[in-house]
């Protein structure tokens, strides 16, 4: 094949002379040397002529054959230049749906899961949004039994339970448990949003269950010490070593060895299992069950020398502990089987004890309690009405709720260095996990269709702790907390001072109320009294 161009510059026609000049080149794809042959002459142009020089270029275009590489490229670059408009496109979870008609929302709602229990609000909601399919039921044939002889229950199916007893949908609910975001079946919407709503609860009522068990078994002791030994148990760095210690770790990583994974991936899997699973045992069994599980599958050792807290000093603790404290220290066997007598004064009256210490006897009668007690009982609406078979007990209870709202009401400024009990810090540890608790269930129970990581940051909203004390100051009850007199100075006018001790006043309250009258009565401060969510109206001030 080859290759001919001239190019041939056309003199003025009006010139009297004629000059050409002829450029001549040829290739040709040969294994012979590119021949190249010019012939010039010389071309001059006279001055006073205004001359121009015009080009014509003629390209002789052969046709080349279709198999030619010439061809191919060029074909080739012709298609890259063509650029394909840029659209962009919404991600799919922004597309909107039209929404479901009354009948097929209906439809939706009856066969759901979630309304099928009417005995067991919290149960319920916990409850896959939809039936499970034939995928699920084939994880359940192969792994299920192997998770609940690791976790010592019975091998029978649980549908076999009677619909009074809430272990009826405890295969259900270990199913969703074992269902971490990073395995196969949380593609599906109900599998994903179950296992996020466990996860969700299990966390708080692990919080709860260990603040519970460290404040009976240690009683002299202040809350730091407290919150590191719960966080060397149940902290993300520790939970694939209790994983492996129930033999759980090839259900969470069937295909993968967990020993060879980094820890960014195998934390967050064992983590939202580990939480999940103990928001199932609390929905079936119990907060009893929880204990067994944690200490007896688990194998923690609140004694172990990892889980110590660091070495701080101490102050001399020279109060008296309650009776039941006093001889040796309380085991999980011991919180586990646990039961309040018949005529106890409290909902909780060890837990009572283990936060108010018998010493506060000496502060009845003082000012606080004739000037301050009765406003504070009055807005908080306490006594609450108990049907008691002896008077003398409900007399006993409400001078020992006295003595536990001083207590909730006590800085540490005023007698923590002579008395370290002597103040509020163990009734706000423990307020502030049955609070969480307590708004967790709410939230489940309202919001249905909610997946859990929507539900966990509004849960973060609700309880942020500037919300937390600005609800205690709009029922003023702030006016009526005891500080030192150096405190009462610095704090008088020092608003980023003041706000947190109204805060831990809020939760200590929230953590009285738990121990004398139980969960029921948490709701009822935080949802009626103190109004968290904020939905209830508020009084117009006119002036």
């Amino acid at each position: 094949m080859e290759l001919h161009s001239a190019i041939k510059p056309l003199s003025n026609l009006h010139s009297p002379h004629n000059h050409t000049a002829d450029l001549s080149f040829s290739s040709s794809f040969s294994p012979f040397p590119i021949q190249l042959h010019l012939k010039t002459r010389r071309i001059s142009f006279p001055d006073y002529l205004n001359s121009r020089i015009l080009a014509v270029a003629t390209d002789s275009k052969e046709q080349l054959p279709p198999n030619s590489p010439q061809r191919l490229l060029k074909e080739l670059a012709e298609r890259k230049k063509v650029v394909s408009p840029k659209k962009k496109y919404p991600p799919k979870r922004f597309i909107l749906k039209p929404p479901l008609d009354d009948a097929k929302l209906a439809e939706r709602f009856l066969n759901s899961p979630q309304l099928s229990l009417k005995s067991f609000p919290l149960l319920s909601s916990c409850l896959p949004s939809s039936r499970l399919n034939n995928a699920d039921r084939t994880w359940i044939d192969e792994y299920l039994l192997e998770a609940k002889q690791a976790l010592g229950y019975p091998l029978e199916p649980s549908e076999n339970f009677g619909d009074d007893n809430p272990a009826k949908h405890f295969d259900t609910l270990l199913y969703l448990a074992f269902q971490h975001p990073v395995c196969e079946r949380t593609k599906t919407k109900h599998v994903r949003s179950g296992h996020s709503r466990l996860s969700f609860l299990g966390q708080y009522v692990i919080e709860l269950a260990l603040c519970e068990f460290f404040l009976q078994r240690y009683p002299r002791e202040s809350p730091g010490p407290m919150r590191e030994r719960v966080f060397a148990l149940i902290g993300k760095r520790y939970l694939p070593k209790w994983i492996k210690a129930a033999s759980l770790h090839n259900l969470v990583f069937p295909a993968d060895n967990m020993d060879k994974m980094n820890r960014k991936e195998k934390e967050p899997p064992v983590k939202s299992v580990f939480w999940a699973l103990f928001g199932a045992i609390y929905l079936c069994f119990g907060m009893p069950e929880v204990y067994r599980v944690l200490f007896e599958v688990f194998g923690m050792d609140p004694d172990a020398e990892d889980c110590q807290p660091k070495e701080r000093r101490q102050l001399e603790d020279v109060d008296y502990v309650s009776v039941e404290f006093g001889g040796r220290k309380l085991s999980w066997q011991d919180m586990a089987a646990y039961r309040p007598p018949e005529d106890a004064l409290f909902a909780h009256p060890r837990l009572f004890r283990a936060c108010v210490p018998p010493g506060m006897h000496r502060f009845r009668g003082n000012v606080w309690d004739f000037d301050s007690r009765p406003q504070v009982m009055k807005a908080l609406g306490y006594p609450l009405t108990v049907p008691d078979r002896i008077p003398e007990i409900t007399e006993a209870r409400n001078i020992e709720l006295g003595l536990g709202l001083q207590l909730a009401f006590l800085h540490p400024s005023k007698y923590k260095f002579e008395h370290p009990r002597f103040c509020f810090e163990r009734l706000e540890y423990l307020g502030q996990k049955i609070q969480d608790l307590a708004m967790a269930e709410r939230l489940l129970m309202k919001h249905l269709d909610a997946p859990g990581r929507w539900i966990q940051e509004r849960h973060r909203r609700l309880l942020m702790n500037k919300f937390c004390g600005k609800y205690l100051r709009e029922k003023y009850l702030h006016q009526f907390i005891i500080y030192s007199e150096k405190v009462q100075d610095a704090f008088e006018h020092n608003r980023r001072l003041r706000n947190p001790a109204t805060v831990s006043v809020q939760q200590a309250i929230h953590g009285l109320s738990y121990a004398v009258y139980g969960k029921p009565d948490v709701r009822r401060l935080m949802f009626e009294v103190f109004d968290f969510e904020q939905i209830q109206p508020k009084p117009v001030v006119r002036s």
